[in-house]
Formats: C-alpha cells, sequence, structure tokens
C-alpha cells in the first residue's frame, strides 16, 4: 500500500501471552494530499482532534506479550470509533440516518464536520458516493483487521482483552472537581467488560499513581459498544489519558519529559498485558 491508501499498523509480539489488544483508533496522522487540498483548515487545525503520539505510547505493550493495532487514517476523515450507519446529514448530500444521537449533531459522526473548537472541516456536504468510498477505503479495513484480531484471541485463548486507547482534552476535564483525573475508564457502565477486567485496568493505572475516574466523562462508543462481549468473554475497555500530560496541546507536539510519561506509561502496559480473559476470578497472572 502506499501512505495515501494506508490504514493501520497492526503488531503482534513474539509471543501473544493471552488474547490481550492494545488498539488506537484515533492517533492516525497519514494525511491524504487530496483530503488536505479539499479541506478548508490547515493541517495543524485538523490535527486539533488527533489522539496524537497515543499510537507511540501503547506501543511498550509488544515487548509484555500484547498485539498493537493503531490506525493511520485521521480521525478527521474518518472516525473508526463510530457506526458506519452514523451518517451526518450536512456532511454527506442524501443522508437519511436512522437516528440523530447527540454525536452526530454535535458534527463528530463517522465522517466528521468538524474538529475541535467547533471548526467545520469542509466547505460543502460531499456527494454519497464520496461518503460510502470513504467508509470502503478506510473504515471497513480497520475494523476486519480488529475483528480478525478478536476472533484469533478466541479461538487462540477462549476470549479477549481489549484496551481501546484515547486521550481528552484538558479542557474537557474542566467542569469536574479538583483533583482532576489523569485517565478516565469506559466500559459503557459496566456492561462492555466484567467487573473484574475493568478492576484490573483500574489497580494497574492507581498502581502507578495515577488518578482515575470511571465512565465521566466517556463511558465509551461504537468500539466498546460493538465489541464488548463479557458473556461469551470479549472485554472491551476504554482508557483516555489526558492529553496535556504528555504533550503541548496548541502546538501538538511532545512535552520535554514525554519519554519520562512513556516509560511510566509503559509500567501500567505491562500489568494490563497480563490479563486473562478467561481466568475467572484471577484477573491478573502471577508475575
Amino acid at each position: 500500500m502506499n501512505s495515501e491508501d494506508s490504514v493501520f499498523d497492526l503488531r503482534r509480539p513474539d509471543h501473544w501471552q493471552s488474547g490481550v489488544i492494545f488498539a488506537s483508533p484515533h492517533s492516525g496522522c497519514t494525511y491524504p494530499d487530496w483530503f488536505l487540498a479539499e479541506s478548508r483548515l490547515d493541517a495543524q487545525q485538523l490535527r486539533s482532534s488527533e489522539d496524537a503520539f497515543v499510537d507511540q505510547l501503547i506501543l511498550p505493550a509488544l515487548d509484555h506479550g500484547a498485539a498493537v493495532l493503531t490506525a493511520r487514517v485521521p480521525r478527521c476523515l474518518v472516525d473508526l470509533n463510530r457506526g458506519p450507519e452514523e451518517i451526518d446529514p450536512l456532511v454527506v448530500q442524501g443522508a437519511l440516518p436512522r437516528a440523530m444521537n447527540p454525536r452526530i449533531m454535535a458534527g463528530l459522526g463517522v465522517i466528521p464536520r468538524v474538529v475541535s473548537q467547533g471548526r467545520s472541516i469542509h466547505d460543502r456536504p460531499m456527494p454519497r458516493a464520496e461518503a460510502e468510498s470513504r467508509l470502503d477505503r478506510f473504515w471497513h479495513p480497520y475494523h476486519r483487521a480488529l475483528a480478525g484480531l478478536i476472533d484469533e484471541a478466541v479461538g487462540r485463548f477462549g476470549g479477549a482483552v481489549l484496551i481501546d486507547m484515547h486521550s481528552m482534552p484538558r479542557d474537557a476535564l474542566a467542569h469536574l472537581p479538583r483533583p482532576r483525573p489523569d485517565m478516565v475508564l469506559g466500559d459503557r457502565n459496566g456492561v462492555s467488560a466484567a467487573p473484574r477486567i475493568s478492576a484490573a485496568v483500574a489497580e494497574a493505572v492507581a498502581g502507578e499513581g495515577f488518578r482515575l475516574r470511571r465512565n465521566s466523562p466517556f463511558s465509551g462508543a461504537y468500539i466498546t459498544a460493538t465489541y464488548g462481549r463479557p458473556r461469551g468473554n470479549v472485554h472491551v475497555v476504554q482508557l483516555e489519558l489526558d492529553r496535556s500530560l504528555y504533550m503541548d496541546e496548541g502546538r501538538i507536539e511532545p512535552r520535554a519529559d514525554f519519554a519520562l510519561f512513556r516509560a511510566r506509561f509503559a509500567r501500567v502496559l505491562a500489568r494490563l498485558a497480563q490479563l486473562r480473559p478467561d481466568a475467572g476470578d484471577t484477573a491478573i497472572a502471577a508475575e
């Protein structure tokens, strides 16, 4: 594939330990020339909706026996954490979504209308054929890969644990009482993962001194809702990181101490990579 058509990177560990997968659907930063040419925003403005550097932060999970799936396609081109039916009629000509949910109304459907601060991406609605082409080229390949990886884990290990990694602007936490959380765990209020899995994720985060909040203001979106099947031993937990911990949000550049944060977070990854989807009451294998 050339860089314009690349959708994701799938990296496998030398020894996949127990069916744990780390994924980052919003860290893609491969902006096709045609997309930049047709957007009313410049590249820096478009990047404001990225989960920048999350793909780098989760790579150490490979060393601890987990698989890592990271998007290349940018979120503002196609949002991989939305359903293909979440079409915004203000973006796609003649679109008739089954239901107008708050994400679509906010301009954050599967083909977004806006990036951060409500800045419009497009000058005019696109033809439906263009929208369908984007989904075929970018959305479907990523989800085929993710679904295939989960199915493989179920076949090999009896289940899967997907840690769906995201980042959140510091401003998204401004309404919360202090001290504000460093991370937000989302499991759709217990629907997308067994309590023991969510508790193990929370324990691993707290073990490194990070403050954690659950399911507010983010409880999970399409990926947690679609793939989380705890009764079938497929557990999905969304984990949101406060961007200000490791990057300059205005410049979209790593902080000077990025390597220190990455090493600290890698210790969280090391613990999560030991999760066992079929472990009964013992969520983390003995070290």
